[in-house]
């Protein structure tokens, strides 16, 4: 339960652009921590590869995670560094389209997956959180889509 608390702690203090702003009570994201699962990821390790059908939704609670793509002119290649707070892949909550970019820890990682079933069985217990949930990854996914519209870069 500790952990969840963490995770929220750091999804609320991030202060991006494009940040998760949910709004849900730390009871509730308690209510939603079983749905999700934990993992530790290395230095280095790609937690989305470009290309792949993964259909989760990433929320980073500790280190850093860079965004880039491949196949792309010299000098295009990274699109963002995400902090501690942030999410990633929440396209993969939409539709099933391949992933746009790879997504790489650059540090130490622990990462809680969404994947869409699990948020499928959450909205059918607890409809109203997994509706804020959506509305929310809806949000980081439109600020991100503008802004790389602004750049005229892909998006992950």
């Amino acid at each position: 339960m500790m952990e969840i608390d963490e995770l929220v702690q750091a999804i609320q203090t991030l202060n991006a652009e494009d940040a998760f702003r949910a709004r849900l009570s730390l009871e509730q994201w308690r209510s939603i921590a079983p749905y999700l699962t934990r993992h530790e990821i290395r230095a280095g390790d790609l937690l989305i590869k470009q290309g792949d059908a993964d259909r989760s939704m990433y929320f980073l609670a500790q280190g850093s995670l860079q965004i880039f793509v491949t196949g792309g002119p010299p000098g295009s290649n990274r699109i963002a560094i995400l902090r501690t707070g942030s999410v990633v892949g929440e396209p993969g909550l939409f539709g099933d389209s391949p992933r746009m970019a790879n997504v790489e820890a650059m540090t130490p990682c622990v990462v809680y997956a969404l994947r869409v079933p699990r948020l499928e069985e959450l909205a059918q217990r607890l409809p109203a959180l997994a509706l804020e949930l959506l509305r929310a990854a809806g949000g980081v996914m439109a600020t991100r889509m503008r802004a790389n519209l602004a750049k005229q870069t892909p998006f992950s």
